[in-house]
């Protein structure tokens, strides 16, 4: 894998760079988004536009040393007041030591042998997305968009080795706003249908990702929060595409065919839950946010030790997200 020079480096000027042009705009007026990964039923006015740049840090294994920021310039557009669509590209910047000892997970199946340490920044690939408005949290009983996204991505986001992955990903928008907007809950489920390869790895995955977050506005511009998130995998992890061998009995792999659709067993799942921060200008808008694994499971094959998940999830969460309309 080639590195880029001076990671650490790129990183802080990218965000030096972006924070310093929100504070000079003028004339925004921003899609307020007050959680990590929880998003409102909001879609942006027809013909305007947002740029953010979010990054959610992902901190710490069971031992040994780990931190992952997943990084996302982002821009979306408002084709119509109900229609939205935007796209991303996605940066992986990895930071980890491992070993054989660390127990079973992608980070020491590919790099215990190299000496277990591992330290790139890397592009992982694109996404793009369409998102609907059906029903408005400020007219309706409840707010209710539907999304629709693609993405492709061609690092794998938990140690950085190359893959072919692209992903169908439906998804739902729910909103309920109390106290003239003052106190505001949202919900965000993700389904995604996922197609993976590596060197003599080749997978069918289907992915729950499910927020919750409520947020109350405690002074003017400024809102604190709680998050809740779960994500989980449904496969059956594979060699040369066969999970029936003896590393795997039991566990029944998930099939994306048309015509042979089936949810595979549960290989592993996290829940984490943590406080939020958000402050918003007429011309930007920043969220913060610290997510904890609170408790994690899978199928005996995952490594999952003290009721939390160790191979396919990580102790915290740090989000920071900014962003600007115009």
């Amino acid at each position: 894998m080639n590195n880029m020079r001076n990671p650490r480096s790129y990183l802080q000027s990218v965000f030096l760079i972006a924070f310093s042009f929100f504070l000079t705009l003028q004339h925004a007026h921003a899609e307020e988004n007050l959680w990590i990964y929880t998003t409102g039923t909001d879609t942006r006015p027809q013909g305007s536009t947002e740029l953010k740049i979010s990054n959610v840090t992902r901190i710490g294994k069971k031992s040994g040393h780990y931190r992952f920021n997943d990084i996302r310039p982002e821009i979306e557009y408002g084709i119509t007041d109900r229609l939205t669509v935007g796209a991303s590209v996605l940066f992986f910047d990895h930071n980890y030591k491992v070993n054989a000892d660390n127990g079973p997970g992608p980070m020491v199946d590919t790099q215990a042998e190299h000496g277990g340490s591992f330290n790139d920044t890397q592009y992982g690939g694109y996404e793009v997305e369409i998102k609907y408005n059906v029903l408005s949290p400020y007219k309706d009983p409840f707010g209710l968009s539907l999304g629709l996204g693609y993405e492709r991505r061609n690092r794998y986001r938990l140690d950085g080795a190359q893959i072919h992955q692209y992903s169908i990903v439906p998804k739902i928008y729910l909103q309920k706003n109390f106290l003239d907007d003052t106190l505001v809950f949202a919900f965000t489920g993700k389904m995604e249908f996922e197609k993976r390869s590596s060197p003599g790895v080749k997978e069918d995955e289907i992915a729950f990702d499910l927020s919750l977050g409520g947020s109350y506005r405690v002074a003017p511009k400024w809102f604190v929060g709680l998050e809740y998130r779960y994500q989980a995998d449904y496969l059956c992890p594979e060699v040369d595409g066969k999970c029936d061998d003896e590393d795997n009995v039991g566990l029944e792999r998930s099939r994306l065919s048309l015509s042979d659709l089936k949810i595979g067993s549960r290989h592993q799942y996290g829940s984490y839950f943590g406080p939020t921060v958000h402050y918003a200008e007429k011309q930007w808008w920043a969220t913060a946010g610290l997510l904890v694994q609170i408790k994690g499971g899978g199928s005996p094959y995952a490594d999952v030790r003290s009721g939390r998940n160790w191979d396919e999830h990580e102790r915290y969460h740090l989000g920071l997200a900014l962003g600007y309309e115009f």
